[in-house]
């Protein structure tokens, strides 16, 4: 039986293709090309070597010895993401995706970025390629992402400023995708999340496995057993799901982290499992902050990456089936969390990672011995942020 892409995930039945009529048909396209892609020995031996000279894969897997026994845990291992060419995991999923719009003889690519290491992983794949790249970013953060800023134009792309909204990645998704409406018969749209209509959420957990598939024979290797729990930040879920899927079936916990915000009530955090309910946005159905009345609901978090309102739909449905457990920690604990890494170590996480970081002192009082943790990304775009709190907080 050939091959096909799940349009739905779990028994809630999120995902599905809820996009307008003008892009049917190229999102069939992709579909096609990714599909032909996969059965491609030469397109998949071309995404091997490119990941292996270009992005510096496999990315080490490193122990983090004195941050365990500072935290009460037997064991820490970080998968580090950090290290892959230019600074974080996005660049598996838009070298790949860079890759299939060569393929399908596409010329120019559109993307959304919110941190802007999706933005800048795919001006970087588009440089190396050959690829147009415009990038669309909300003017929020770009004000607090400005490194990233100057790196996507270094790299040739074009960066769209997005100022309708709160100017995050909310808005910077519904300008790209407006973007490629108008232009889809000459562009493709690399999306950075695991999230949007079939079949991206596919493709892009597809292209993030690499991470997960890594992490798991490196932890055996090295210690010869499978650890405790395994666990990663939760945005739109391309690191979530890169990470945890490969260990899906092993006797691990699997536990994905959101960002809690400053408070509770709707519009101070990012939490989706904590209080967004099931509705459509950006093109699928999972589960979405909202008002009332239906709305899609403001965000707000410390993280840029992580300041959205949905959760990608298979990630989704594996936290409300009760595969992968989820929680969130807030502003001020992924600020304690980077600091104990930093000092403990001598790594700098991105703000995203650091949401994983900070629960892990709680765990090791669960009892919990050993942990996998996906450090997604480096801190340096965060720096500025860093800075301006630690001189309040510590």
């Amino acid at each position: 039986m050939p091959f096909e892409l799940p349009t739905r995930f779990g028994t809630p039945g999120l995902g599905g293709c809820y996009a307008p009529e003008t892009l049917l048909q190229p999102l069939l396209d992709l579909e096609a090309a990714y599909l032909s892609a996969l059965g491609d020995a030469v397109f998949q031996a071309e995404l091997r070597r490119e990941l292996k000279d270009f992005v510096g894969r496999p990315t080490p897997l490193t122990p983090a010895p004195r941050l365990a026994q500072a935290l009460g845990l037997d064991s820490l291992w970080l998968k580090r993401e950090d290290l892959a060419h230019t600074g974080a995991h996005k660049i598996n999923n838009a070298l790949g995706q860079a890759l299939l719009a060569r393929r399908m003889g596409k010329g120019e690519v559109i993307a959304e970025t919110g941190a802007g290491q999706h933005g800048v992983a795919t001006a970087s794949a588009c440089a190396r390629l050959g690829l147009r790249c415009t990038v669309y970013m909300g003017i929020t953060d770009m004000a607090r992402q400005a490194p990233n800023v100057s790196r996507m134009r270094f790299f040739g792309a074009e960066v769209v400023p997005v100022e309708s909204g709160q100017g995050t990645l909310k808005e910077a998704v519904n300008e790209a995708l407006r973007a490629w409406a108008a232009r889809c018969d000459s562009a493709h749209y690399i999306l950075g999340s695991a999230l949007g209509p079939h079949p991206f959420p596919t493709i892009v957990r597809g292209f993030q496995r690499v991470i997960g598939e890594e992490a798991r024979a490196q932890v055996l290797e090295q210690s010869g057993v499978l650890p405790d729990l395994v666990i990663a930040c939760a945005g739109g879920g391309s690191n979530g799901l890169g990470l945890l899927l490969p260990f899906l079936e092993d006797p691990c916990r699997l536990l994905a982290v959101e960002a809690g915000g400053h408070g509770e009530a709707l519009g101070e955090h990012a939490a989706r499992l904590f209080g967004g309910e099931v509705g459509v946005l950006h093109g699928c159905k999972t589960l979405v902050l909202q008002d009332a009345q239906g709305w899609t609901a403001e965000t707000a978090s410390i993280s840029a990456g992580l300041d959205y309102p949905a959760l990608g739909p298979e990630l989704a449905a594996l936290a409300l089936e009760g595969r992968v457990e989820v929680r969130r920690a807030s502003d001020q604990e992924a600020l304690e969390g980077a600091l104990e890494l930093c000092r403990a170590e001598g790594i700098l996480p991105a703000l995203e990672s650091s949401h994983a970081l900070a629960g892990l002192r709680g765990l090791a009082r669960e009892g919990v011995g050993s942990v996998l943790l996906g450090l997604s990304g480096r801190g340096d775009k965060d720096l500025a942020t860093f800075q301006s709190r630690l001189d309040q907080s510590f």
